[in-house]
């Protein structure tokens, strides 16, 4: 039976909550007072209620003076950290996770070394939980004493007399991290640090920072220059542009231009120059397709600030967001679609964009014109642009075109009959209107006999929907896949950013490349573990020479076609 026991009356009670780590490793070593102050700072802290130190003094029976003695006293054990003055604030932190009470040792051993510190720490006595603080960085991270010195040193000369033990803690910690914890290595880690000093003042400067650069910041140069690549004169022309006051920033807002790509100064300055605009802009065109974006980093990154270094003017990109809304492409990814095809067409400035924006608007008149001609009312369709772009390529004028859309006005497939009756014509040879033969109803087959086109166009229709159908659904089945979906959609954006890297002639193209083969080897791998052949995404049609539509590229009546009408009438 345990020796303590709680009663059932304290145990309706309310507690507060110590860590077993604070028992057992510092309150035998922890002054009575501290450990008073700790305790009912932990309780205030627990309540719910607001508390001042000296509500905290009082309740205890101390000045306020003795009370903020206490809990500095704790911050050099780090249990807390007073993080405020005016008025006095304090944060309690998690206990160090050594199990058991803190290594006493032998002050013979650390005599030398004890007198040293306190020679160079001239401004305030030295205690003796900063003496076993020491002791514990030269026992636990097996520091020589001169080199532990030599750190002191210069902390102290960065800092001052008044220096805290906390700071040293931390630069030692950091000088632990890179191995240099002898002597000869401390030197030499010091040696680098004077040596990139000019160049952290310069940056400094830029930032208005006026503070001198210390070991630590040294840390983050090597970072800079080192493993993001960013010259001196960058990492000045970032501070200052971002205004940047501190090194905490300058390394979010280098992290940031690295993300973008941006490591010229010139190319830094423009970048920040346009930072906002462009914000406002990515919200402007999410809002003109029609979207709402909590968030515009993501896009951009990844599509507004791409579409700028191709070349395109913020106000272009609002033209062309405006266009993708009225054709289906409501997202960043549908217009990001429609930029790529501009731009392999070369069409990037505006002058250009709005020329070919008013070109397809004119064409999509047109498709309109002539769906109301055949009798449809719905929306234009990508099929129907196909069919317009054959049809011109078999040199129709459109006068033509409308002339077929009448004959073809109260079928059930208009768009098809149109198909059926001007690949007649192009077999015929008939181009102008003088020459339509009138009641184009029919295809003559080789015995005489004919066939209504309507019928035709039903079995041509049904071949090419019941084709793309199965298609459609195979894909899907795939896409549902939740692997199989993940790697699809990096390998399209692995693909958005390889076209903008071939066109910066970008060195990490080859890189991109690798990671899409990559990426691709894993996706078939994918499609064969499902049992799905990726052939099938595209539609299997019964005709290869058609692709079942009764005429082949010239417009001529395919074979397929002379062996339906011929089924047909030798079944009729």
């Amino acid at each position: 039976m345990a020796f303590i026991s709680l009663s059932p009356e304290l145990k309706a009670k309310s507690f507060t909550g110590v860590e077993n780590k604070f028992i057992t490793k510092y309150m035998p070593v922890l002054d009575a007072q501290a450990v008073k102050v700790y305790l009912y700072g932990l309780y205030l802290s627990q309540s719910g209620s607001t508390f001042t130190v000296a509500d905290l003094a009082a309740a205890l029976n101390i000045t306020e003076e003795q009370a903020e003695g206490c809990f500095d006293y704790l911050d050099e054990f780090e249990l807390v950290k007073v993080t405020a003055r005016a008025p006095f604030e304090v944060t309690y932190l998690d206990a160090e996770n050594i199990s058991g009470t803190p290594k006493k040792y032998k002050p013979e051993k650390y005599a030398d070394f004890a007198r040293s510190v306190q020679t160079i720490i001239k401004g305030r006595m030295i205690s003796p939980n900063e003496y076993r603080e020491y002791f514990y960085l030269m026992e636990e991270y097996g520091f020589e004493q001169g080199a532990l010195l030599m750190i002191v040193n210069y902390c102290v000369n960065m800092k001052g007399d008044d220096i805290r033990i906390q700071y040293i803690k931390k630069v030692a910690k950091s000088f632990a991290a890179d191995g240099a914890t002898t002597a000869k290595k401390v030197e030499e880690r010091l040696a680098k640090f004077t040596y990139s000093t000019p160049a952290l003042t310069k940056i400094f400067a830029a930032a208005g920072i006026t503070r001198s650069p210390g070991i630590e910041d040294d840390r983050l140069y090597k970072k800079w220059t080192e493993e993001l690549g960013f010259t001196d004169d960058a990492i000045a022309a970032a501070a200052k542009c971002f205004k940047a006051k501190n090194t905490e920033r300058i390394d979010e807002v280098l992290d940031e231009l690295f993300r973008n790509k941006k490591f010229d100064a010139k190319e830094i300055e423009f970048y920040c120059k346009n930072k906002n605009a462009i914000k406002t802009a990515t919200t402007d065109i999410a809002r003109a397709l029609g979207i709402y974006v909590a968030n515009t980093a993501p896009y951009i990154e990844n599509y507004v600030g791409v579409w700028c270094d191709m070349g395109y003017e913020l106000s272009t990109l609002g033209r062309i967001a405006a266009y993708c809304f009225t054709h289906e492409r409501k997202s960043f990814e549908g217009m990001d679609d429609f930029i790529k095809k501009l731009y392999e067409k070369g069409i990037i400035e505006e002058k250009a964009v709005r020329s070919y924006i008013e070109m397809m608007n004119a064409e999509d008149a047109f498709i309109k014109k002539t769906l109301v001609k055949c009798g449809l009312t719905r929306r234009i369709i990508p099929s129907d642009r196909q069919f317009l772009s054959r049809w011109r390529e078999w040199n129709f004028s459109d006068e033509m075109i409308l002339r077929a859309a009448e004959l073809a006005a109260g079928k059930n497939n208009p768009v098809a009959y149109m198909n059926g009756v001007l690949s007649s014509w192009k077999a015929e040879g008939t181009f102008t209107p003088d020459k339509i033969e009138s009641g184009v109803h029919a295809v003559a087959t080789h015995e005489g006999k004919s066939v209504d086109r309507s019928v035709i166009e039903r079995h041509y229709a049904r071949l090419r929907q019941l084709a793309e159908d199965r298609a459609e659904s195979i894909q899907q089945k795939a896409l549902d896949d939740e692997l199989y979906g993940k790697l699809h959609g990096e390998i399209n954006s692995l693909g958005i950013k390889l076209a903008f890297a071939e066109a910066r002639g970008d060195s990490s193209a080859a890189e991109l490349e690798t990671k899409i083969s990559e990426a691709q080897a894993a996706a078939d791998a994918r499609l064969a573990e499902l049992g799905i052949d990726k052939a099938d995404f595209t539609p299997r049609y019964s005709c290869s020479i058609c692709n079942d539509t009764g005429y082949d590229a010239d417009g001529k009546p395919c074979r397929c076609l002379k062996k339906f009408i011929q089924e047909y009438n030798n079944a009729g």
